[in-house]
């Protein structure tokens, strides 16, 4: 035996790249899938956000409307600290709602990756079970 061909045997069979390209390429889908899953999350969370906005414009508007329109000064400080008081409560709700969609799409992503490296430990199990057994000489 030539020291060219020592390890020939040791390797031979333990490495199946066609295997092995399958698996890269199956990771390489779960990886899109849960890049795909957190654009999908950020296009809603940012969509929420300019509806929230539009609202708030509004809202705005509005509020500033009716404290023009007269009224005493008692009057438009109780309008006022009411709009505040509103306006705080539903921006709270708000960055609750878009929090709450971002964790969900990370978890999303999450679970996507989460279920790619299982099935690769799977892949990993099978083959190791399964791998010839070494002659005895």
């Amino acid at each position: 035996m030539t020291a060219n061909y020592a390890f020939t045997d040791f390797f031979k069979g333990a490495l199946d790249f066609n295997q092995l390209f399958a698996s890269q390429r199956r990771n390489i889908e779960a990886l899109s899938e849960a890049n795909q899953v957190v654009v999908e999350g950020a296009q809603a969370i940012t969509r929420r956000q300019a509806e929230v906005m539009r609202d708030n414009v509004e809202n705005i508007l509005k509020a500033s409307r009716d404290l023009f329109t007269g009224g005493t000064p008692e009057t438009n400080l109780t309008k006022q600290a009411e709009i505040a008081k509103d306006m705080f409560e539903k921006t709270f709700t708000h960055l609750r709602e878009i929090s709450e969609m971002a964790t969900k799409s990370g978890f999303e992503a999450f679970d996507v990756l989460n279920r790619r490296a299982a099935e690769t430990m799977e892949e990993i199990g099978t083959k190791t079970t399964s791998a010839p057994k070494k002659k005895s000489a």
